[in-house]
């Protein structure tokens, strides 16, 4: 038996990458009025967008219940040595604290991890673990390998609108540097639990540009994946172009889910990295 790994749907993390990689994915809740889903399991990604787009109010979002994480813990303890569990930042969502409460009476030794970011950079961390894990690493040094990962990770993202940033309210420091200019075309990041503001960009190209700028200046790297919420096109021009800083066939692909689609809106883009030095 090896050590399991589980992250929740936030991550963002590919369904067949998780499968390759037998990482465990817990659904957020999505609820539009009073229809409720789960992430990734009941609403996939191009039925959200439809419904967003078209919905008069942003949907709801909650996390796994304390019983769901509970649930999924005793069965996995049933197939492995220990667990490790990867989550959002503990300071945008209480899935770190649902998972801490369910883990407390498991009788297998676990560890759960506040990634600090979101979307596939937490993804990211789920799969560096993953990887070890199928090695035969234990837990002590999962965890170590994992936290000692977490300063060099950060994702950042492009905007279509901000419209549903500014409806969301979970933007922290950077709502002072938006302001009433939801013209504009910010490049935000996550990083260190908080959404951090970075440049103001007049149009939408010339802010993936200037991402992409970003982010060649902050390599070489372990692990990098590009993510999108609408525009798959886009998203693989936007593979193409950092490709000269990292191989386009170790490059993963993600959509951004309901859980942070809610925040981001459509025609968003964004880059998750695991740099080699602290970012």
């Amino acid at each position: 038996m090896r050590v399991q790994v589980v992250t929740d749907s936030t991550s963002d993390l590919p369904r067949q990458l998780a499968a390759e990689l037998e990482i465990t994915v817990v659904p957020a809740q999505i609820q539009f009025g009073n229809e409720a889903y789960r992430d990734g399991v009941d609403l996939d990604t191009d039925e959200f967008y439809r419904r967003l787009r078209t919905s008069s109010s942003l949907p709801k979002t909650s996390p796994a219940s304390v019983a769901t994480f509970k649930e999924i813990y005793r069965d996995l303890s049933r197939k492995g040595e220990a667990i490790v569990s990867i989550h959002v930042a503990a300071n945008l969502s209480a899935t770190y604290d649902a998972a801490k409460i369910a883990s407390a009476d498991l009788d297998l030794p676990i560890t759960i991890i506040d990634s600090q970011t979101a979307s596939m950079a937490c993804g990211l961390l789920a799969v560096v673990a993953a990887k070890a894990a199928q090695k035969g690493a234990s837990l002590k040094d999962i965890e170590a390998l994992v936290r000692q990962a977490v300063p060099h990770t950060i994702t950042f993202g492009v905007f279509g609108t901000l419209q549903y940033l500014a409806r969301g309210g979970r933007i922290g420091k950077a709502q002072a540097f938006l302001g009433n200019a939801l013209k504009i075309h910010p490049i935000l990041a996550i990083k260190g639990g908080e959404v951090l503001p970075i440049e103001r960009v007049r149009t939408r190209s010339k802010a993936v540009e200037r991402m992409c700028r970003i982010v060649e200046g902050l390599g070489p790297f372990r692990e990098m994946a590009v993510m999108r919420t609408t525009a798959p096109r886009d998203a693989e021009m936007l593979a193409q172009r950092l490709s000269s800083v990292f191989p386009l066939e170790r490059m993963y692909r993600a959509s951004i889910g309901p859980s942070m689609g809610t925040q981001v809106g459509p025609d968003a883009l964004g880059v998750a990295l695991i740099a080699e030095k602290p970012v």
